[in-house]
């Protein structure tokens, strides 16, 4: 609790500072750039700032202010949870649509694009699909044909409805996996090869010409050995260069942007370089999920503002690498955050040993972080000659 004080009064501080020393309201005009929201400074440069959606919290009547952040400060929304498959086919053949159906309406409501996630994961899969494969009930050949399937409905429920599609999500190992060389992973390269991903993106634009289509993965934020035994953004890169040579239809890469203030991570100019080589094989890029979480330290926990502070600032400083970035690179059409409250954060659920926390723009009590005024001053601050209007994309046949 004393931890949580002491950040409503930092906060409060920087939400006003940012404010009053935000641009000079022009002539005729009494709004200043910081008052503006975060997905009002975005259009300026046709960006889609977007979240992650908790539905059950965008529903909750004790908790109105997360929806009305929601729907006012971002262009673009995605569902955390509620269009993964465990939770739209709990039951073969049954399909619970209404949780999604429900941010749908609350996107169409608020003049908000939606980002699909995610049509084919290793992870949140149904008890009867993994249960079925473990007891030989269903076989290859079943599987793939439910694969298709699966993707085919999801799609088509929602065609014209989802700007962009995360069709695949999470399919390269990481070098600390087993075997250490850089691999298809998961339950699906276990059980159909590496051919489902190809197969994957054909079958989601047969279901809907007009959506783009994105790969989806973390750590691949920037380029670093060159050696795709160990380069995970690499391996991805040729991954995604396979694919388009041999005409498969994805039309964008998701960097998912999870971050930790304990890292060294990238620079700027590091991540500017991997948006650009994407964007040289003609793919649209993403920031898909960013969060920047902390170590919560006993001293964290208790409140001292030594040990705070350097990780507010850490955590302000990575966002605003990855905006940098895909703000002058004029392929990375949005930047979603996952989540933009520590109320509602999956961090500490996820991280616990040693426990985690801090990683989204707002602390628990919906005041905005030092990292929230920093994306609003690279919004505010960015444009021409270094960051120009995005090139439209229109999905690949």
């Amino acid at each position: 609790m004393k931890l949580r004080r002491w950040i409503v009064v930092g906060t409060v501080a920087l939400a006003t500072a940012g404010t009053l020393n935000s641009l000079p309201a022009t002539a005729g005009n009494t709004v200043r750039p910081g008052d503006q929201s975060l997905r009002t400074l975005g259009m300026r440069h046709d960006l889609y700032i977007g979240t992650a959606i908790d539905q059950a919290a965008l529903n909750d009547p004790a908790d109105p202010q997360y929806r009305q952040l929601a729907a006012t400060q971002f262009s673009s929304v995605t569902a955390e949870n509620v269009m993964k498959w465990e939770s739209l086919e709990p039951t073969r053949g049954t399909y619970n649509w209404a949780p999604a159906d429900e941010l749908i309406a609350f996107a169409k409501q608020n003049n908000q694009r939606v980002r699909g996630h995610v049509l084919v994961w290793q992870n949140q899969l149904p008890g009867w699909l993994t249960a079925g494969v473990a007891d030989g009930s269903i076989d290859t050949d079943e599987l793939r044909g439910i694969l298709r399937n699966h993707i085919t409905t999801v799609v088509k429920h929602f065609k014209g409805k989802i700007w962009q599609w995360d069709v695949v999500n999470e399919a390269v190992s990481d070098p600390w996996d087993t075997p250490p060389s850089l691999h298809y992973k998961g339950f699906w390269a276990q059980h159909l090869g590496s051919g489902y991903v190809a197969d994957a993106f054909r079958w989601a634009r047969a279901a809907d010409p007009t959506a783009l289509l994105f790969y989806n993965d973390y750590n691949i934020e920037a380029f670093g050995s060159g050696d795709p035994a160990n380069d995970k953004t690499q391996f991805v890169y040729d991954m995604v260069k396979r694919l388009r040579a041999t005409g498969v239809p994805i039309d964008g890469v998701g960097s998912q942007g999870h971050l930790g203030t304990q890292y060294g991570n990238y620079d700027t100019l590091q991540v500017s370089d991997a948006l650009r080589r994407f964007g040289d094989l003609g793919l649209a890029t993403a920031f898909t999920e960013v969060d920047v979480r902390s170590q919560m330290t006993p001293g964290v926990q208790a409140g001292d503002s030594n040990e705070i502070n350097p990780r507010l600032q850490a955590s302000a400083a990575n966002y605003s690498v990855l905006l940098q970035a895909c703000l002058a690179n004029r392929r990375c059409l949005s930047f979603t955050v996952w989540g933009f409250t520590d109320r509602h954060s999956w961090i500490p659920g996820w991280f616990d040993n040693p426990p985690e926390g801090l990683a989204t723009l707002y602390d628990e009590n919906y005041q905005p972080k030092r990292a929230y005024n920093t994306v609003k001053a690279d919004l505010i601050y960015a444009g021409a000659p270094y960051v120009l209007p995005r090139i439209p994309q229109k999905p690949r046949r």
